[in-house]
């Protein structure tokens, strides 16, 4: 575009674009067509026009982040300074901090079940590094996912003070914890780094390796939030040893919507190997080479997968989102039952009913209904529920027109490891898929109650 030009919308415009260059610490806008450049240039951009009602402007201003995701062991043994310095990439900042006199601190926010758990290890591992830090236990459950936490930890941050730049917020717990840290830290100070610590399965998988955070509002699932990434999250799998089996279970229905969407290879892993890792929690046990593989290569797929989908849109201006594959009818489900079912568990609902669906439009063969379902039962997952009705279903998806720009924008498999989105849905599809799928599970679900 040249520096002046004709916009045609009913009103001639002239519009000048100019570029923004600093020098002597003032920044000064210069015509695009200026050659001579001097000072640091900004990738930012600024339009100016005019018309017979005035001047206005508009901004171009690219916002990166650049965030890690990094798998670590041991991180809470005080030979290991990952947990300090493990978010910084820039080697001069590395040299910089190592060397300054003045004590670090640091502000943790921990879930109550890990702090009794971890919360003396933690405390040990601050006090080796000579570290000042405070340590903040809240019972961070679903039903608690609200602003009231979010300003209590304003409150304590704001009280024992830390530098805005160089000292980032601690989250140490499961997918609520670190929604709930994460908007904090966004709006302290208009955003103050933070660093995530996932002790669950589904957050070390999903909710730890995206830029979303937020808490429930209004009786709605996530209604609060924003998209500020951490400035790092630290994988260390040791933490799900302590994890309850059901959690683990849990985790797996995330990263099986990612082996359904995008990779059969993770599917088939999950398929043959699913009920061992869910036995083992993902640890790793001598002379076990091949259930090892397992473990990491699951892991890894899964994150690999995530991160394909979400760094490209981080802010979802797309909002289609292979992603919300299960979380169609999951949230009115999960809000309607609480806390019956844990997140994952009702993702796990949407997927087989949405499973149902592919089949009914030919997506799917019956074989392949059939092993999706199955390995669903062997990772112990439920794949129907009786609070999950028809009206709920339909309530769902006119919700979701409401929220995602007047479309369903509904992922279908497209066979194993492979999908896509779709915005059209026949009543009489729906209506029969649902049919097959209460008839085909409600049965299952019952003789499995009988058995416990």
């Amino acid at each position: 575009m040249s520096h002046t030009e004709e916009i045609s919308d009913g009103i001639s415009d002239h519009v000048t674009k100019f570029r923004l260059v600093q020098s002597d610490c003032t920044w000064r806008s210069q015509t695009a067509d200026c050659v001579d450049v001097e000072g640091q240039l900004s990738d930012a951009k600024l339009y100016e026009s005019s018309t017979e009602h005035g001047v206005s402007w508009t901004v171009v201003s690219p916002i990166v982040f650049t965030y890690r995701v990094i798998q670590c062991e041991r991180l809470l043994d005080a030979s290991n300074n990952t947990l300090l310095f493990g978010h910084i990439s820039n080697p001069t900042e590395l040299y910089t901090l190592k060397n300054n006199d003045k004590m670090m601190k640091r502000f943790i926010v921990i879930d109550e079940t890990v702090n009794n758990l971890y919360g003396s290890q933690v405390a040990a591992y601050f006090e080796a590094q000579k570290v000042m830090y405070k340590i903040l236990p809240l019972p961070t459950t679903e039903e608690n996912k609200s602003m009231i936490f979010v300003t209590r930890i304003l409150e304590e941050v704001h009280k024992f003070g830390i530098d805005r730049r160089t000292e980032p917020i601690i989250a140490i717990g499961g997918g609520v914890c670190l929604d709930i840290v994460g908007l904090a830290a966004s709006l302290y100070r208009r955003r103050t780094p933070y660093i995530r610590i996932p002790t669950t399965l589904l957050a070390y998988i999903d909710a730890s390796v995206g830029a979303k955070n937020g808490v429930n509002f209004a009786n709605c699932k996530n209604k609060l939030g924003s998209y500020i990434p951490p400035v790092a999250t630290f994988l260390d799998k040791t933490f799900l040893w302590t994890l309850p089996r059901r959690h683990i279970s849990n985790g797996m229905a995330e990263m099986l919507k990612m082996a359904l969407m995008k990779h059969k290879g993770l599917f088939e892993l999950l398929e043959k190997e699913g009920r061992y890792l869910l036995d083992t929690s993902f640890q790793t046990t001598e002379g076990t080479k091949a259930h090892t593989d397992a473990a990491s290569v699951s892991t890894r797929l899964a994150i690999e997968t995530m991160l394909e989908e979400l760094a490209p849109n981080l802010w979802e201006d797309d909002l289609d989102r292979l992603v919300d594959f299960g979380h169609i009818i999951s949230p009115e489900l999960e809000m309607k039952i609480l806390p019956a079912l844990l997140h994952g568990e009702a993702v796990n609902i949407d997927m087989a009913f949405m499973v149902y669906v592919a089949h009914e439009r030919g997506f799917l063969t019956e074989e392949e209904k059939r092993r999706i379902i199955v390995c669903m039962w062997s990772l112990e997952l439920p794949v129907w529920h009786s609070d999950c009705t028809l009206e709920l279903v339909q309530k769902s998806l006119t919700e979701r027109l409401k929220h995602s720009g007047g479309l369903l924008r509904m992922p279908l498999p497209m066979g194993l490891g492979k999908a896509r989105i779709f915005n059209d849905i026949e009543e009489i599809i729906l209506c029969r898929a649902f049919k097959k799928w209460c008839e085909e599970n409600r049965a299952e679900r019952l003789d499995n109650i009988k058995e416990t």
